[in-house]
Formats: structure tokens, C-alpha cells, sequence
């Protein structure tokens, strides 16, 4: 997953177009979702590039923690550069109060700060984690190298269109 160029990573904006926080973000977007409560996922040009190994990631997480028959909204590549940040927000479409949001730290460093409320999560590469995006969160990179997660969106009971 991590092989990938760096053409890649700035072939779809639409994430940092779309969201001010996300602005000095790149992501590699697998799948997208539009629609609540009739929700039509979408398969983007990331899908191509990492399909079997981001299904390979994301059945494992869910068989571990979730209830299998529910659907991805979300898939993601997302990183943040050396000295970059994603200023303190939450995220407010109606999905995330139905879907889990779940981060795999692929690459971090100890100098990536990332609070949820007032919680700090320690950076833990290849740990898969939930994060209650509801909350208030921010991240910012102090270190050196850029901090990738991959990142999505389960929803256990909900069937898309």
C-alpha cells in the first residue's frame, strides 16, 4: 500500500477542495459515498490501485470487532506531511453517527499529535483503532516524515443502494 508514487497521492483533491481542515492533506480515495439514508457508494481511481490489499485490511478489522454484512462507506489513503496539521474540527454528515470510523496507522512518527477531545492517541504504526469523529479532533505532524493512515467508514446494519 505504501509503494505507491507520488502521483498518486495528488491525482484526487477533492477531499481537500471539499474540506477546509483537510486542505494540506493528500489522500488516494478507494471508495466514496453519496446520499443519507439512501446511500450509492462509489468506487474511485484509488479503488484500482489498492483494491486487494485495502479488502484484505478491512475484512480482517471487521471480522476482529464488528458484526460482518454491513457495508463501507469510506476507504481511504490519507497522509499528512512533515510540519503539516488538520486543524481541531468535527466531522458532521449524518453517516458517521450510524458507521465506524477506523484508522490503521501505516506510517507515523512519535512527533504526531493527535487529540480527540481532550485524549491523546499515541501514534502506533500497523494498530488498527476507532476514532469517534463525532468528537472534536486534530492532528498535527511535528515530525520529519510525513504520518499515512488508512482510513474507513463501516456501517454494520446499513445496506447501500
Amino acid at each position: 500500500m505504501l509503494a505507491l508514487g507520488e502521483a498518486a497521492w495528488l491525482a484526487d483533491a477533492r477531499r481537500q477542495n471539499d474540506y477546509d481542515v483537510h486542505a494540506q492533506t493528500q489522500s488516494i480515495i478507494l471508495t466514496f459515498c453519496e446520499g443519507w439514508p439512501d446511500v450509492r457508494i462509489f468506487r474511485a481511481a484509488g479503488w484500482d490501485l489498492l483494491a486487494e490489499e485495502a479488502q484484505d485490511l478491512m475484512d480482517r478489522v471487521i471480522a476482529k470487532r464488528y458484526p460482518p454484512g454491513g457495508t463501507v462507506l469510506r476507504a481511504m489513503m490519507a497522509r499528512l506531511p512533515a510540519g503539516c496539521r488538520i486543524a481541531r474540527h468535527t466531522d458532521g454528515h449524518p453517516s458517521f453517527a450510524a458507521a465506524h470510523r477506523i484508522h490503521v496507522p501505516l506510517v507515523t512518527n512519535p512527533d504526531v499529535e493527535f487529540i480527540v477531545g481532550s485524549e491523546r492517541i499515541p501514534p502506533r504504526a500497523q494498530y488498527a483503532f476507532e476514532l469517534n469523529n463525532l468528537m472534536a479532533h486534530s492532528v498535527a505532524n511535528r515530525g520529519d516524515a510525513a504520518r499515512i493512515h488508512f482510513i474507513f467508514d463501516y456501517a454494520p446494519s446499513l445496506k447501500a443502494v
